[in-house]
């Protein structure tokens, strides 16, 4: 069997000596703000290099010092981060630069990070302590988002994310404050977005297990924009109810015809890998009908069909999507006991634009110079 420790041995260089058949444990840490399919992918990455993934999680108050306000509480965001599949144990109050006591402290034998550079306020590689003590591995960052491009695509009030036909992948550069999307946004980390879908990936986010006979399936049906706390309770509740849980996701025109302005923010291909990353969920249907028919109900043998407390927009404004579960008896409204909507995030963005512009200018201007460094340090090495 490979071994998945650093450097070929952690419990060597770790201080601590280790069960030889104990799992290897990878410690990744971040501010986890706005979660997004990008971070649970970076967390897959991270599983598949040891057994258990701990993940460490800044405070408010660390983040606020290096880079500004987060747009979700600490609360909020160690939910979401409890809530991906590949997580196993999430801490709190994780120092900006990773030590290798913290390693020690959460008995990990490695940190991982994605393939771009995070510094402190003062310029500092966050990771420069487990890089030079051996205890770090990198995995590649998904290209084509990022927290600062979504927050650009809130303030742009754009369409572009969910273009259709052939103009479906293409990108358009245009100002936006420098929020990501902005033709002069120059960091090769989190520049402008072009998510390249792939089945691939698709794969990768699914377990791929289908229900076992007998049983209780549980259907619900949205937009699921921006993967949420709110969303993440609802899915929860939903579970609750059956052994499996399906989640339709509707087209961006149909998202668009309910939800109006320039929603969703996240395209369908982006809405289903966050869907696919939650660990309640089993299976996603792409391109959901917006009426639960009785052809849906019988294809995936559902047994319940729910929704939350969000208004349901009625169908051409008549037809009630939900009539026919409805009917059968077999539709339940939950209350998943959360106030988050899409909406109010978009408020919060919105009411500290200011502040996430001139915090999103710092940080390019810093990345862009990390990056040029990293550059002539290469050439450097390269001529020697």
């Amino acid at each position: 069997m490979e071994d998945k420790r650093a450097n070929g041995d952690a419990s060597a260089c770790n201080g601590h000596s280790k069960e030889k058949d104990a799992d290897v444990r990878v410690w990744c840490d971040g501010c986890y703000d706005m979660v997004h399919f990008g971070h649970a992918n970076s967390l897959r990455q991270a599983k598949a290099l040891g057994d258990k993934v701990i993940v460490g999680i800044h405070t408010d108050e660390e983040i606020t010092k290096h880079k500004g306000p987060p747009v979700f509480t600490e609360e909020e965001r160690v939910k979401m981060v409890k809530g991906i599949k590949w997580v196993d144990e999430v801490v709190l109050g994780a120092p900006y630069v990773t030590t290798l006591e913290v390693l020690d402290q959460n008995n990990c034998d490695f940190c991982v990070h994605g393939d771009d550079i995070t510094m402190t306020a003062e310029g500092v590689d966050t990771y420069h302590l487990v890089k030079s003590a051996n205890r770090y591995k990198e995995v590649k960052r998904t290209a084509g988002v990022s927290t600062t491009d979504l927050v650009g695509r809130m303030l742009l009030l754009t369409r572009n994310h969910f273009r259709q036909g052939s103009a479906e992948y293409d990108i358009e550069k245009e100002g936006s404050s420098n929020m990501g999307q902005d033709s002069a946004a120059k960091s090769p980390w989190t520049g402008c977005s072009q998510f390249l879908p792939t089945t691939q990936k698709i794969i990768q986010f699914s377990d791929g297990k289908s229900p076992n006979p007998g049983d209780k399936i549980v259907y619900v049906a949205g937009a699921f924009d921006l993967f949420h706390v709110g969303h993440l309770d609802f899915l929860e509740k939903a579970r609750k109810l059956g052994d499996y849980l399906i989640v339709g996701l509707h087209t961006d025109p149909v998202v668009n015809s309910y939800k109006g302005s320039n929603y969703p923010i996240m395209n369908l291909h982006e809405r289903v890998l966050s869907v696919l990353a939650c660990k309640f969920v089993n299976e996603v249907v792409i391109g959901a009908p917006y009426c639960v028919t009785e052809e849906l109900l019988e294809h995936f043998k559902i047994d319940v069909v729910c929704h939350g407390r969000t208004p349901i927009a009625l169908e051409n404004g008549k037809i009630d999507p939900y009539a026919v579960p409805k009917t059968k008896a077999i539709f339940e409204l939950i209350d998943s006991g959360n106030e988050m909507t899409t909406e109010r995030i978009v408020e919060r963005i919105i009411s500290h634009r200011l502040e996430y512009e001139r915090r999103n200018q710092a940080k390019e201007k810093k990345e862009i110079e990390a990056f040029e460094a990293l550059q002539r340090q290469k050439q450097t090495q390269k001529a020697g």
